[in-house]
Parts: structure tokens; sequence; C-alpha cells
């Protein structure tokens, strides 16, 4: 645990490979999968493959659309905070937090309800950072060319 960065609850971070600069997320080792917020989800052929056209809507002080796609991982059975499963969709991107960046799986739904438009589960932090729920916002914004959904 000491090699770790120390995170806050929530932070910044950013999706460039889906053309967002800067994005609000809450992390939460209590939630498995990382969900991000879509308003509209549609699939679609490319080369053989199953691709996903989502639109998203972020930002408080001007909502800002902004159109995905990428290729879709998979479908699979996530359970939420309820206890309803559901089938959602997977992708694959690279997200930028604190100086680093990876890949991450993450689904696709409905997160209007929610503070934070994208939930970064304990799949994506395991290994790479510890959360201290009583710290938030501990990284500068990331740099990047991409929208700034914050």
């Amino acid at each position: 645990m000491a090699d770790l960065i120390t995170l806050g609850w929530r932070e910044r971070l950013a999706l460039p490979q889906l053309g967002i600069g800067v994005l609000k997320a809450k992390l939460d080792t209590g939630a498995r999968s990382s969900s991000l917020h879509v308003d509209t989800l549609e699939t679609f052929q490319r080369a053989g493959a199953t691709w996903l056209r989502f639109t998203m809507h972020a930002g408080r002080r001007q909502p800002l659309e902004i159109c995905c796609e990428a290729p879709a991982l998979d479908r699979r059975a996530v359970t939420d905070t309820g206890g309803r499963r559901t089938e959602r969709w997977f992708i694959r991107s690279e997200v930028q937090l604190a100086g680093q960046q990876f890949s991450v799986d993450i689904n696709l739904t409905d997160r209007r309800h929610m503070l934070f438009p994208l939930l970064l589960g304990r799949s994506a932090l395991n290994g790479r950072f510890a959360v201290d729920p009583a710290r938030s916002y501990t990284q500068p914004r990331p740099m990047t060319a991409a929208t700034d959904l914050r």
C-alpha cells in the first residue's frame, strides 16, 4: 500500500479516446465495475464488429452534449446498488488520472440521477491507487486537448 498513490473519493480524470478531457468521477471501492453515464446508446456494425455509439451530457454550468463511438467489449450482467441485475454494454477505454494512463472496462448506463457521470470501481483502482474517503480532488486536472466536461 505504501507504493500506491492516495486519491480522494472524488477526482477529475480524462477519457482521451472518447474525446473527454476533464470529467468528475466518484471513486468507489464498493463497486466492482466502472460506469459511465450515457443519454442515448445504439449498436452498429463496423468491419464485422459490434460498435457502440452513445451521447452524454455533462457539466453543470453549461451542459455539453458529446457523441462517442467505441468498439463493444461485451455485454454483462451488473448488479446495481439497489440489488437489481441488468445487462449492460461494456467498452474498454484509456483513463488518465494522477499522471497515469491505463485501460479500464467501463459499462454504459443511465446515471442522470447520480452526482457524478463516471463511477470508477475497484477493478480499475486495485493495485494502482488507495482511496481516502476524507479527501477530494487531490490531483490536478488532466491536461488533454479533449472536451472539458467538468
